[in-house]
């Protein structure tokens, strides 16, 4: 059985079909047994004149070669006279190739309204007129094809033929819209964007290469699409001297200004990079699709913000995962920094700090928060940030620390840290801004939870929500059940850095004085270590493995 794809039995309309790609599109279309309509007024390229002598040669073409055709000589604005000289020769139509055009080429400041004008009755109002001819036929029969002609002036513009780049991209909307309406019928509807040799290119084109672009190389192409196997419609093809290409549109995924919320031409101007860069694209193929981020953030009340802190981008927004390692001696540097085993004689202390001790090695469970940190400043040096987030390390105080186990850590392990933007809350004159990490062992497993809470210092005051207003831990009305001092070393927060909390507030005398402080200040993770080491110490006998959670604020520098 041949595998050669055959039209046998269907009609065929190719209009301007008397020389270059037209007469390329009936000539294929007839050889593979389509009775063709090759409608050709004759004119001159720009769009004076009559003749019938194009049309009537190819007529004969198709004959002397076995197929069967009728010309017909009238313009493309009778297009109901076109298609009934289809339906008396042969009694339906199944294909219109809408090929038929003129140039008027001038530039804009030139060009005359009958530049304009001539261009468009003949490439725009000629198509819809034949098409519009042809389209209950097709609709009655459950089966049509049609092709339109566009040009790379229409997608991509081209100096000196304004006229003609509206008629082209004209052509791909209108065939898109019929596509959508024809397909429940059968009708299906593409577009074509051809190079090719011809009266239309000889005048912008060098004649070596317009010799080159045959347009024997574009008709396979606008044949395939004709063909009933062919269930493709709505789409735009670049073809031409052997290469043939599908289009699509690209955006970028731009900016979203909040519904609800006020914005500038300023805020325009900050946001150009996203609105017109195409790091981040997406590809909408419907007008359903085109207004999905429209019609999402219309049914999305701005939570608010300001130029430093803006909700409706920030909150919630995840991190992309990140992996880290530790064994038994980051777990004793860390225990070190939180003021372990200062007395190295101190049998639960030295549990901390010494892999082969007597009492057995146990990680501190505070150490959690580490590599947490460390990812963030690492992020921060990397220029990765949260969007919708607009300051400096200045602003950031840390306000609180929650941290969480599920069970006691290992002494070695790697993990995976999955962190988000939990809450922002409006403090009035400052900003509350909650990030929240989970942290998972190897085998995927939730091991350690953190939440920290930075205080942004100036960037508040959007009318926001303020959060909880109560204490977590209410402190209870009485005496401390517990208290204890210990003098930190001088050295502390040099030792405590090399966990990988590069901030040289914690060690470079100039840099501390520069805000505010005479030396530089110890972590307040840290004094938070400090803290936890001591609740274990007093009220678990030094067990870390009854360690849960633990929640501070930290009150002041030190």
């Amino acid at each position: 059985m041949s595998s050669e794809l055959r039209f046998d039995g269907r009609v065929a309309i190719v209009t301007g079909a008397g020389n270059g790609l037209g007469r390329s599109h009936a000539l294929l279309l007839g050889s593979r047994g389509a009775k063709v309509v090759v409608n050709d007024l004759g004119g001159g390229m720009h769009g004076g004149g009559a003749d019938k002598s194009p049309a009537e040669k190819v007529v004969a073409e198709i004959k002397a070669a076995g197929g069967d055709a009728v010309a017909n000589y009238d313009s493309v604005e009778a297009g109901d006279k076109i298609v009934q000289a289809a339906m008396d020769a042969f009694g339906r139509i199944d294909i219109v190739v809408n090929n038929a055009g003129i140039l008027r080429d001038v530039s804009f400041q030139k060009m005359t309204e009958e530049d304009w004008e001539l261009v468009y009755r003949v490439h725009v109002l000629g198509t819809m007129r034949v098409t519009k001819a042809a389209w209950n036929h097709m609709r009655d029969a459950k089966y049509g094809r049609i092709v339109m002609t566009s040009s790379a002036a229409g997608i991509y513009g081209n100096f000196g033929q304004a006229n003609y780049a509206m008629a082209k991209m004209g052509m791909i909307g209108f065939m898109q819209t019929l596509a959508l309406e024809g397909r429940k019928n059968g009708v299906f509807a593409n577009v074509i964007a051809p190079i090719a040799g011809s009266r239309l290119t000889e005048t912008v084109l060098p004649p070596e290469l317009v010799a080159a672009l045959k347009p024997e190389v574009v008709s396979p192409l606008v044949a395939y699409r004709c063909h009933e196997s062919c269930q493709e419609t709505g789409g735009t093809f670049e073809v031409g001297g052997g290469f043939m290409a599908k289009l699509r549109w690209e955006r970028s995924e731009g900016k979203v200004f909040a519904n609800g919320r006020p914005f500038t031409v300023e805020n325009v101007q900050k946001a150009w990079k996203d609105i017109a860069g195409f790091e981040k694209t997406s590809h909408p193929s419907n007008i359903n699709e085109s207004m999905q981020p429209v019609l999402a953030n219309a049914q999305r009340t701005s939570k608010g913000g300001n130029d430093l802190v803006d909700v409706d981008a920030a909150l919630g927004f995840e991190m992309p995962p990140f992996k880290t390692s530790y064994d038994e001696r980051d777990l004793e540097i860390y225990a070190l920094s939180i003021g372990a085993a200062a007395n190295p004689l101190d049998d639960k202390e030295l549990s901390y700090v010494y892999e082969m001790s007597p009492k057995g090695f146990q990680p501190f469970p505070t150490y959690a928060v580490t590599p947490i940190l460390k990812g963030m400043l690492d992020a921060a040096k990397r220029g990765e940030s949260v969007p919708g987030l607009n300051f400096g390390f200045e602003r950031i105080l840390h306000g609180e620390q929650y941290t969480s186990v599920t069970r006691p850590l290992p002494a070695k392990a790697t993990l995976t840290h999955k962190s988000k933007v939990k809450e922002i809350w409006d403090k009035g004159k400052n900003a509350v801004i909650v990030y929240e990490t989970k942290s998972y062992d190897e085998s995927g497993e939730l091991l350690a939870e953190n939440e920290f809470t930075a205080v942004i210092r100036g960037a508040g005051g959007w009318g926001g929500e303020r959060g909880p207003q109560a204490e977590a831990n209410a402190a209870p009305d009485r005496k401390a059940d517990k208290s204890i001092e210990q003098k930190v070393d001088a050295h502390q927060a040099l030792l405590y850095r090399l966990n990988g909390d590069w901030n040289p507030l914690h060690a470079d005398p100039t840099f501390a004085k520069n805000f505010g402080f005479d030396k530089p200040i110890l972590h307040g993770l840290c004094t938070f270590g400090y803290a936890a080491r001591h609740v274990v110490n007093a009220f678990c006998d030094g067990n870390a493995g009854l360690f849960k959670s633990i929640r501070a604020r930290f009150a002041d520098s030190v």
